[in-house]
């Protein structure tokens, strides 16, 4: 089976490119993680993006933070798949190495993923080899399956301020009684208005809060089923994912 090349800019980014190799692996790609800086060490960098086919890689992840030209060096080395992950840093939370990654100019192209996307990145590694192997694309297969079935089986409670506290539209739970059962139980979501986030501090539920809606009536319209005219960006400038 041909390799996955993970290569980091600085052995900071380890901590943002694990979960690359943590999917890989469980999908039994084998892969092989390298530190390279396309600014600081830019032969060794060249070099390894040049031999890459040879030395049976199939695709190549690139994760670089700030200006980050490593997965465009590597690409201009290499005609394998180059995916780039843009690294989140306290400056400008990720987007200087967003759009550093994105925008490759024409015939040189790099598949970047979101900031900090290194799950997606594997994956669409996998996605590349399995193009050729039908023992990946089964494995894909499964997991996109599985991944259905655990947001089928997901229960979502719908909170209408700290005490209402509604599973269905039309059934109503109700009192504080309710919010100190829900956190014994698995596999649910809150979501509710800026009144349910001191409840679910208060009860031990923040692991459980999902997307914020904001105000009665906009919780209302999510209820009945209407197209919600505001998501609350309440924390880090956006809603919050499950």
């Amino acid at each position: 089976m041909l390799k996955v090349g993970i290569i980091m800019g600085s052995a900071g980014d380890l901590e943002k490119v694990a979960p690359a190799a943590k999917t890989l692996k469980e999908f039994g790609v084998p892969y092989e993680a390298k530190v390279l800086s396309a600014h600081r060490t830019p032969d060794e960098a060249a070099a390894f993006a040049a031999s890459a086919r040879e030395n049976g890689f199939g695709a190549l992840i690139c994760a670089a933070g700030k200006a980050a030209h490593l997965a465009g060096a590597v690409a201009a080395r290499t005609t394998l798949p180059v995916i780039g992950i843009p690294v989140k840093t306290s400056a400008l939370e990720g987007m200087d190495a967003l759009l550093s990654t994105v925008q490759m100019p024409s015939g040189m192209p790099v598949a970047t993923v979101a900031i900090d996307g290194a799950v997606n990145a594997a994956l669409l590694a996998v996605q590349i080899l399995a193009v050729t192997d039908a023992g990946l694309a089964a494995k894909l297969e499964a997991k996109r399956a599985a991944d259905r079935e655990k947001i089928l089986a997901a229960k979502t409670v719908f909170v209408n301020g700290p005490m209402g506290v509604f599973e269905k539209p039309e059934t109503e739970l109700g009192t504080k009684a309710i919010w100190q059962a829900l956190a014994d139980t698995e596999g649910f979501t809150v979501v509710g208005g800026g009144d349910s986030i001191a409840a679910t501090e208060k009860y031990g539920l923040t692991d459980k809060m999902g997307y914020i809606c904001t105000g009665g009536g906009a919780l209302i319209r999510f209820l009945s089923g209407e197209e919600l005219p505001v998501v609350a960006a309440l924390r880090h400038g956006s809603a919050l994912p499950l």
